[in-house]
């Protein structure tokens, strides 16, 4: 039997390691690709700016709250629970084009601001992003302009990650809140569409 010389073996475990790296390594269920395989071009910059209308009290209010804060947290409403779908449109006028929808719920998660945790897909309904979406989570003190992680999307918005920069711009307590929405997304897009 002929033996392999020691210096040739760490050319042949190079060679071989190498080889998983151009094929992708393999498993029951998972397998690494390289992006190409995807057809990813460019990773490209958007900037999106429009408002996010929120009617809180009426006929047909667009959040609910499903879990209410302890009496006993009344000034910061810690532990409430708020479902929406709320309208995203181009203008902070009642009355300008529907361009989306933000989705989700948000939680009061600070005992001592008036701070959420949010959880919240915008899904898009107009010209190229129709049908695309975005995921916003992260911390939101309702107060001040915040800064929110956008942490992945869909559609044109494929492997977005980026941040969105949100202030109130009118709100009216318990009847409806405007928000100011500029988010700054780095995506791939879908090639057939943008």
């Amino acid at each position: 039997m002929t033996q392999i010389h020691p210096k040739h073996m760490y050319i042949i475990l190079a060679i071989f390691l190498f080889s998983l790296f151009i094929e992708g390594e393999s498993n029951e269920f998972a397998t690494s690709l390289p992006p190409k395989s995807l057809h990813l071009k460019n990773e490209k910059l958007t900037h999106l700016h429009f408002y996010w209308h929120e009617i809180i009290n009426g006929d047909h209010p667009t959040k609910v709250t499903v879990v209410k804060a302890p009496p006993s947290n009344t000034t910061n409403f810690f532990g409430a629970i708020t479902v929406l779908d709320d309208a995203l449109r181009v203008g902070p006028e009642e009355n300008s084009t529907i361009v989306g929808r933000a989705q989700g719920m948000y939680a009061a998660s600070d005992n001592t601001t008036y701070s959420i945790s949010m959880d919240l897909s915008l899904k898009f309904t107009e010209g190229i992003y129709n049908g695309s979406t975005l995921s916003i989570m992260g911390r939101n003190q309702i107060s001040l302009p915040m800064e929110v992680p956008i942490v992945g999307g869909t559609g044109v918005f494929r492997f977005a990650r980026g941040y969105t920069h949100i202030k109130t711009y009118k709100h009216v307590p318990e009847v409806f809140a405007i928000i100011d929405m500029n988010l700054y997304v780095y995506h791939y897009g879908d090639s057939e569409k943008y």
